[in-house]
């Protein structure tokens, strides 16, 4: 299908509207009347901790649900990936709870920055961080611009070749970046929100007129697409519900700098605590049918036709003038989690490398601006890498554990106990990083005839973590000579 000139029009209608809508918001807040480091890093990174429940919630929601989402889960084709989102509500509900609490007692621009608290020294913040950004910059900022590119080429019928997906790629990059250089958090939140209510929208209507392609009727379509039920051999097998899976949803949901950020820049706690509810409720009653529902459909009009599922269909149901908007929507949800990503992993350098061992009082606009351009330019040579994946989202899962469990770990630990060295918690680092590595890919890398141990790699998760907390604690008592006493951090909270 050739470039259709409504639909083109009403796409860069709506983006522009969006971008001049952000910007007339953002301009009448006034900055913070001293320039010091604190108060640029609040502002910045923060939103000068001005964000209403309203905008906490949309940003955490349309943070979270872009094409890696919106293309990777409905390009599986099946049901079973919903449990990915009623497992997000869990997560979310922990962060509001347990985690936002602390964060706002320690007084936390960063994650990481309550490790430092906690474990009393710097040099785990700076490691952790640098899991952090390694995650954001070469797993999933090339993947949101990798499936952002693929869902624009379906919709709009663009030639599917490297060199297109890339130039799209590049487009989004730029864009996305500007947000996060030139506005900070808060341009990036007021851009989340009103790109979250119209994609949210025009996203339940996709569901609906997919729904109404096929007349209701999913015979046809295999048992194993439909059930909630996962067998040993599925992406999801039910029994890793009860081990890694909670713990992939508490690394992601309370110490990911990229969402709890937006948490974390409310005036209050009670007031950012409301808006990660609800997240959670619009999570719970809105964000399952859109990321399975058109897979599932989709099998049944194309047959197996992996992350191309989400951009044909839309394609197909929405009129023209209408998937021009909805593919603005979707460039939206790409640029608002591009931004997000490339504004917490700036956040990241700044606050706990730069200012830590480079310079205390660095120009943070500044170093802001030169750290995006440098993320963007990484992330853009990953895209091709990606290209040749057979399914995005359980590629990202499986690959991410190997900094999520160490990471979640050293939560735990400095949470839960005192008297930790920061080096046990580095071990635990490096321990969880090397294990999980071997247990997933070491039949790849030694060319083994069978994998270490032959369990989904959410069940592998679950032995990495408790591993990790294990020989921290250990190291902490019989090389370092200190024994940990316990003491939740909660308490402190209270």
């Amino acid at each position: 299908m050739p470039l259709q000139t409504v639909q083109v029009a009403v796409f860069i209608l709506v983006t522009s509207m969006i971008a001049f809508i952000t910007y007339l918001k953002c301009r009448r807040v006034d900055g913070p009347a001293t320039h010091t480091t604190q108060s640029d890093n609040k502002e910045v990174f923060l939103a000068g901790g001005g964000l209403t429940w309203v905008f906490v919630a949309g940003s955490i929601t349309l943070t979270n649900l872009s094409t890696d989402q919106l293309v990777g889960m409905n390009g599986n084709q099946m049901a079973l990936l919903a449990w990915w989102e009623f497992s997000a509500v869990v997560g979310l509900i922990i962060l509001s709870r347990v985690f936002l609490p602390i964060y706002y007692k320690y007084e936390c621009t960063t994650t990481t920055e309550l490790l430092e608290k906690r474990y009393n020294n710097h040099h785990i913040r700076a490691v952790i961080g640098m899991l952090f950004m390694l995650g954001n910059v070469l797993i999933f900022m090339p993947t949101v611009l990798y499936t952002g590119s693929l869902a624009m080429q379906g919709m709009f019928g663009l030639d599917e070749s490297l060199r297109t997906l890339m130039i799209i790629s590049a487009a989004f990059a730029v864009i996305g970046a500007a947000y996060a250089a030139l506005g900070g958090l808060r341009a990036v939140a007021v851009s989340d929100t009103y790109s979250g209510v119209l994609l949210l929208g025009l996203g339940m209507l996709v569901v609906v007129l997919s729904l109404k392609a096929i007349d209701f009727d999913f015979s046809g379509i295999p048992t194993e697409r439909l059930t909630l039920i996962g067998g040993n051999d599925s992406p999801i097998p039910w029994h890793t519900l009860l081990t890694g899976m909670i713990f992939i949803q508490i690394y992601y949901w309370s110490t990911n700098q990229t969402i709890t950020q937006r948490a974390m820049a409310s005036p209050t706690l009670a007031e950012g605590q409301k808006g990660v509810q609800v997240a959670a409720v619009i999570r719970l009653l809105i964000v399952p049918a859109m990321i399975v529902l058109p897979g599932i459909v989709s099998y049944k009009l194309y047959g197996d036709i992996g992350d191309s599922a989400y951009g044909r269909i839309v394609g197909d149901v929405l009129p023209l003038w209408m998937s021009g908007m909805f593919a603005a929507a979707l460039a939206a949800a790409v640029l608002t989690s591009f931004n997000s990503i490339v504004n917490s992993s700036a956040a990241l350098y700044v606050c706990d490398f730069h200012e830590k061992y480079i310079s205390s009082t660095p120009n943070v606009k500044r170093l802001n601006a030169i750290a995006t351009v440098v993320f963007l330019l990484i992330a853009l040579a990953l895209v091709p890498m990606y290209a040749g994946a057979d399914s995005i989202i359980n590629l990202i899962q499986q690959m991410y554990g190997l900094l999520s469990m160490p990471i979640v770990a050293c939560f735990i630990v400095g949470l839960m106990f005192q008297n930790v060295d920061y080096r046990a918690a580095i071990f635990a680092v490096v321990l969880g990083v090397l294990l999980y590595g071997y247990l997933s890919f070491g039949q790849q890398l030694f060319g083994l005839a069978k994998p270490p141990i032959d369990l989904h790699y959410i069940h592998l998760m679950f032995i990495t973590l408790w591993s990790c907390v294990g020989g921290a604690l250990l190291f902490n008592r019989l090389v370092l000579g200190r024994k940990a006493t316990f003491s939740w951090a909660a308490s402190a909270a209270a």
